[in-house]
């Protein structure tokens, strides 16, 4: 599995930002965001496969970078915060970290009643 930069500027973005982001997400195991067009994404397909699912989604005015990097980089007033794809529901089944609590149960009705808010003199 292999770290990418991918950046790209889109001619007009109001078309298809939404779609060539989704696509970036669904393109490898986990991905950061750390600027408004550029990524990074942990994939297992190679520059080529990347360029042609994303160049599908774009204009000929459009422009797209891809780049193998390594997991080093030097960010400045920016931040970066991975996230990972999403699994489908059977895969929660399977062992893991997360825990789940039951939902707390509702408070029974009682006979007495409240006891008054107290009053400011």
């Amino acid at each position: 599995m292999r770290t990418f930069l991918i950046s790209y500027d889109l001619a007009n973005p109001a078309l298809n930002k939404h779609a060539v982001a989704q696509s970036i997400m669904e393109s490898g195991e986990r991905w950061a965001r750390p600027l408004d067009s550029t990524w990074y994404v942990t994939s297992d397909e190679c520059e080529a496969a990347l360029a042609e699912r994303l160049g599908a989604l774009l204009d000929a005015d459009d422009g797209l970078l891809i780049q193998s990097v390594d997991d080093q980089a030097v960010l400045t007033n920016t931040s970066l915060r991975w996230f990972r794809q999403r699994r489908p529901a059977d895969a929660l089944a399977k062992p893991s970290n997360v825990v789940a609590f039951p939902a707390p149960k509702p408070a029974e009705e009682t006979d007495e009643p409240e006891l008054p808010f107290a009053r400011a003199s």
